[in-house]
């Protein structure tokens, strides 16, 4: 039975595609045109005593809070014993936040199982690498590959389904809690990952050549004889690249298969305007967004503290923007809707150190949020728990559940002012010029999940590459959009293409079909080294873009931690260390940079070509600055006849439904010049630290 049911669980997804298509509504539809921005709070009635709820959601209610988040931990009180659901006190509790004109968000519990589980059922727990069982105690702690545990959460889910699907007060529901894809090395995990491998590769001479188990007499006879590839076991140097690279794949699609069975459940049972989505962790490092493709959106968790240095002197009371910034411009793309749904009001209870917050910062986050794109934004949490692993965890409320913290002050504040433009009449045609400078980056987590195992250099980090083009793209007031393969490549004027190390030849003709029309293709270092399974070329290196580029890379270097190399371009120096590709262009004049020392001073470090009605610049290295990235990218749009900006580090401004938003998480005083037709709605042009403007363009 066991391997039937595994063989069940690679099929249903495509079953759920077909049965949940039907009736779904498009993301846009669960947020109406009117309104700015929906702000809600997470709340846990199980926490506190009922005789309190109605004074809190009254409170909340009071404040400008327009929904309450609850549920998603709360599976030992839905089910306290295996079998026997409980809802009449969650019912209680949706039925005063409905009293008090609250909308519920409501939660699958799936991410903390009930004691009773794991005592009656052990195989349920996830399993470490260290091949130690996970215990009660904890959340995250079960294997979802595990069929016991997939039948219970269904069961939930379906029981929580059928009870408040048609709800008047549901507006919406998220899945689970900020799925990670947590790595899992159970026999349960081991027997599905050897049925997904059969599917994926067919014979298992097919996976012998794309895993290469040639290398060290690795080489397999049948699919059951594949243990999971333990790098803490075998030794991480040793480790075959290629089958921790399937088995990263594995788990997310275990992950996605998850989230997506959960949506097919809810579909089945609940109204058409009630929404489906879930809480990734800022930009997900092993759980793929796009694959949970049934979701209506995506949504994500976001706190920018924790005691980071970030930018000059107050920076660690600022938070990170850099988090924000990659979140909205990643998940927003997949759907064409996001939301911030968890954002703290004030400290956190896991950071290093746990600084007071600059006043202003958080309603500073939240402005940053609506810039950015967020329909919504729930603050986690509304009371700040007396007990638990979280205790130290900020609140909208101080510990005795009545006074507003610091945050809360913040909040209600943000609240009364999205309000307040919500009167508003503006124009909410996008500018010409955002129009313009709408750029794309190509991601893949393929390509996360390769650089991750194989680094080369231990100062190579390629959410920090990236990032280097995200923020200067960002500097020079251009939109961003995250996109994949799958998405239309002619929506944009400009795609970058970071360190996208695995290719083949349809992407390559993809990337210069693109060009041909007139688009201008950026490609930094690393790109196109390997195909798909992860196997360097059998020809030049990343042979498979010379043409394409109009350069040879003849090889790469890379320096220790504490040396320094350079590169001109256009009579500037910029300092490089972690990677570097020595080209040799077809074309002398494709050059337009050059090393300025190391014993190879002189050859091409940047090619640039015209092909058909666009351009394709070719990146060789990453400078230490982000500067030499951010000239590249300004000389394109220069070309374009495009004005662009140059804000100073930590301002960001942004455009959102006809209001213009600028936000300072710097730590000096910045001067914000919005332009003759600016119409000033909320705070100064001398913006301070944690400050923020918002206007709006006239046509007087």
């Amino acid at each position: 039975m066991m391997k039937k049911h595994l063989k069940l669980m690679l099929i249903i997804p495509q079953l759920f595609f077909l049965m949940s298509a039907f009736g779904q509504k498009a993301p846009a539809d669960f947020f109406p045109e009117n309104k700015l921005m929906t702000i809600g709070t997470f709340y846990f009635p199980e926490h506190w005593p009922e005789h309190q709820w109605e004074r809190d959601f009254q409170n909340m209610a009071n404040m400008g809070f327009e929904y309450v988040h609850m549920g998603e931990f709360a599976w030992t009180f839905l089910e306290p014993e295996e079998g026997q659901f409980q809802f009449d006190w969650l019912d209680r509790a949706i039925e005063l936040a409905g009293k008090h004109g609250l909308k519920v968000l409501l939660c699958t519990p799936t991410a903390t199982t009930p004691v009773w589980m794991g005592i009656k059922y052990p195989e349920t727990y996830v399993m470490y690498s260290n091949y130690q069982r996970g215990e009660h105690g904890t959340r995250q702690n079960n294997s979802l590959s595990n069929p016991v545990f997939r039948k219970l959460s269904t069961r939930i889910v379906e029981e929580m389904a059928k009870h408040y699907g048609n709800n008047p007060h549901i507006w919406g529901w998220q899945l689970d809690n900020e799925p990670e894809a947590k790595e899992d090395y159970s026999p349960s995990a081991r027997e599905a990952f050897q049925h997904w491998l059969e599917k994926r590769y067919g014979s298992i001479d097919s996976l012998n050549q794309a895993w290469g188990t040639a290398f060290w007499s690795i080489t397999y006879r049948h699919f059951h004889e594949i243990n999971i590839h333990n790098a803490n076991a075998v030794g991480w140097w040793g480790s075959n690249p290629h089958a921790l690279l399937d088995f990263k794949r594995f788990t997310a699609s275990v992950q996605a298969d998850f989230l997506n069975e959960q949506v097919h459940i809810l579909r089945k049972y609940t109204k058409s305007n009630q929404f489906i989505t879930t809480n990734y962790v800022s930009v997900a490092q092993n759980a793929d967004p796009r694959l949970a493709d049934q979701l209506d959106f995506a949504a994500f968790t976001s706190y920018p503290n924790g005691g980071s240095p970030n930018l000059g002197k107050d920076g660690f009371r600022l938070g990170d923007p850099d988090r924000l910034i990659q979140a909205h411009d990643y998940f927003r793309p997949i759907k064409g809707i996001t939301g911030v749904m968890e954002i703290q009001p004030g400290q956190v209870n896991w950071g290093n150190p746990n600084a007071l917050l600059l006043p202003g910062t958080v309603h500073m986050w939240l402005w940053h949020c609506f810039g950015a794109g967020s329909s919504f934004a729930s603050s986690y949490r509304y009371r700040q728990i007396l007990y638990g692993a979280e205790q130290y965890h900020a609140g909208i409320m101080k510990t005795d559940g009545i006074t507003l913290a610091p945050g809360g002050i913040e909040y209600r504040q943000f609240i009364q002012e999205i309000r307040q433009l919500e009167k508003m009449k503006v124009a909410t045609t996008v500018p010409e010029r955002l129009q313009q400078m709408k750029t794309a980056i190509l991601w893949s987590h393929d390509n996360l999940w390769d650089h991750s195992r194989q680094p080369q250099n231990g100062n190579w980090n390629l959410w920090q590459h990236v990032f280097k083009y995200h923020r200067a793209l960002k500097a020079l007031g251009a939109t961003v959009d995250y996109i994949s393969e799958k998405d239309d490549f002619n929506q944009y004027n400009m795609i970058i293409v970071p360190a996208y190390q695995s290719v083949d030849t349809v992407l390559v003709a993809r990337w210069r079909s693109f060009v041909e029309q007139g688009g201008d293709l950026i490609i930094s270092c690393r790109t196109a080294t390997k195909d798909r399974n992860g196997h360097f070329w059998e020809a030049g290196w990343a042979a498979p873009i010379d043409d394409l580029i109009g350069a040879e890379i003849d090889h790469y270097d890379m320096l220790p931690g504490y040396q320094q190399a350079h590169v001109q371009f256009n009579g500037e120096v910029h300092a490089w260390n972690t990677w570097g590709e020595l080209l040799n262009p077809l074309k002398a004049e494709f050059g337009i940079a050059s090393y300025a020392d190391q014993f190879y001073q002189g050859t091409t470090a940047v090619v640039f070509r015209k092909l058909g009605k666009g351009t394709v610049t070719y990146n060789g290295l990453e400078s230490l600055s982000g500067k030499l990235e951010k000239e590249l990218l300004k000389q394109r749009f220069a070309a374009r006849g495009i004005n662009t900006l140059d804000l100073p580090p930590g301002v960001f401004v942004s455009w959102n439904k006809g209001f213009w938003v600028a936000v300072n998480y710097s730590s000096e005083v910045q001067t914000i010049d919005p332009g003759p037709h600016a119409r000033l709605v909320l705070g100064e042009k001398m913006l301070q630290p944690a400050g923020v403007l918002v206007w709006t363009e006239t046509n007087d």
